[in-house]
């Protein structure tokens, strides 16, 4: 009777295993539907504006800087659930200020920001970013420790990322293409209004996403119950006292700028038809071939989720930094005048091969070697971690403000210098990365206890 009943208990949380995990699957999704609204987005106030085609991006990822040690606290005070329902909502409303901007006209409330001109529609755009950015970042706080916590952590914890990771990059194939699509060719006269079907959209999957995580059981950790003992000790040490850790810091800063700078430039370059030589549809066609790339990430996430139980992260993390490092330096230095025809995809006239630059090839296949770092990184930057896991996984969401920081650092240069110029800034951060799969991820820190023996009590204790 006893085995049955084990036996029982066993099934019963595999099965709640099984829709948590699901569950933080589709939540993974949002993370890359809301993200990769930003750069597209951008081609559409870079015709206004030149110089702020990423801070739409830009003010997406700021939130990270504000919102990473939140988040991470958040999952110990109300739990893994309630973070990612508290999520939906500020998404839904990140999104209804996007949507708002739209309806707001161009010369409505002109004000003079850093010397720029601006309008209040732009503003709203802006301000819309910022609260995404806050939703994605809550998100990206409850999906990778629970999924590298419900896979066991080590390499079978990194294989579940990865696989969550595909369905990231599913969504974030789909979105560049909707976008590109709804929009066609920039002209002055487009606007945040050609997108709203697709903000409609996204907002009412956020509350579809509400409702199914309402219904989901998910496991809590990391939570600290009412009364628990963990409420009222320091611990003795923090992850800032791995060095593995702080390296991996930087390397998430540093990886999720090459994430976003690389597709993101790629579409101002294409859409751009008097450097690309895309004469008609050009950002449909950027926004076609720029999907290949999210396209190549879920792809390469596939391989990897069913690899990583063999193949370990610091082995895929090497791999990957060197062979992207390759890609990216044939397409510096291969003409412009080279070209070969890719995918696209317009609203008149479906699916159609367009002739473009070849270099955006190889700048497409970066998206196989980007797709593994993100898992690769994190796992082997939280490997040992223990009960410092949850508060190691809020100060990576701090860092991913790389995303913001570097893309628009990487697009300034863009503007001065040249596209292609601008990516000598990738291979320097993908060179960091080199380093810390070879040497940086080694824990050189193991004397350091990381179970709860010692935990020392709060001095308001004593």
């Amino acid at each position: 009777m006893a085995t049955t009943t084990a036996t029982a208990q066993r099934a019963t949380s595999s099965r709640g295993n099984l829709v948590a995990i699901i569950a933080m699957f589709f939540l993974f999704a949002m993370i890359s539907f809301v993200t990769n609204l930003a750069a597209p987005m951008g081609t559409i106030w870079k015709n206004n504006y030149e110089w702020s085609g990423m801070l739409g991006n830009m003010m997406n990822f700021l939130a990270y800087l504000f919102m990473g040690i939140p988040a991470g606290n958040l999952l110990m005070k109300i739990g893994y659930k309630k973070t990612a329902l508290w999520a939906m909502v500020v998404g839904f409303f990140g999104l209804l200020f996007q949507l708002l901007s739209s309806y707001v006209g161009t010369e409505t409330g002109v004000f003079e920001v850093a010397g720029q001109v601006v309008t209040l529609n732009f503003i709203i755009y802006l301000l819309g970013a910022f609260v995404c950015g806050f939703c994605v970042c809550m998100l990206n706080t409850v999906v990778n420790p629970m999924l590298n916590l419900l896979g066991g952590g080590g390499n079978t914890g990194n294989q579940l990322v990865q696989s969550g990771g595909t369905f990231n990059s599913l969504s974030g194939t789909l979105t560049p293409l909707f976008v590109g699509v709804l929009i066609g060719q920039v002209t002055p006269e487009t606007t945040v209004a050609n997108v709203a079907p697709l903000l409609y959209i996204a907002m009412g999957v956020f509350v579809a996403a509400f409702l199914v995580i309402c219904l989901v059981a998910i496991p809590e950790p990391h939570m600290l119950k009412k009364g628990d003992k963990k409420a009222v000790i320091k611990y003795s040490h923090s992850p800032w006292n791995f060095r593995h850790t702080v390296l991996g810091v930087f390397g998430i800063f540093f990886y999720v700028g090459i994430e976003i700078g690389i597709p993101g430039v790629l579409n101002f370059y294409l859409s751009d038809s008097a450097a690309s030589g895309i004469a008609v549809n050009a950002s449909a066609v950027a926004g076609g071939i720029v999907a290949i790339y999210w396209l190549l990430m879920l792809v390469g996430r596939l391989v990897s989720s069913l690899i990583s139980g063999k193949v370990s992260s610091r082995t895929q993390l090497i791999v990957v930094s060197a062979t992207a490092i390759f890609f990216i330096l044939i397409a510096i230095f291969l003409p412009d005048t080279v070209r070969l025809s890719m995918p696209a995809y317009s609203a008149a006239g479906g699916f159609f091969m367009a002739l473009v630059p070849a270099k955006a090839l190889f700048l497409v296949l970066c998206g196989l070697c980007t797709s593994v770092m993100w898992g690769g990184i994190f796992n082997l930057a939280v490997e040992g971690l223990g009960k410092y896991t949850a508060k190691a996984s809020g100060i990576f969401m701090m860092m991913v403000v790389g995303g913001g920081v570097m893309p628009l650092i990487q697009n300034a240069i863009a503007n001065s210098v040249g596209y292609m110029a601008s990516y000598w800034l990738v291979i320097a951060m993908l060179a960091y990365l080199f380093y810390y799969g070879v040497v940086g991820c080694k824990n050189v820190n193991t004397d350091i206890p990381v179970n709860d023996v010692d935990e020392v009590p709060d001095a308001r204790d004593l």
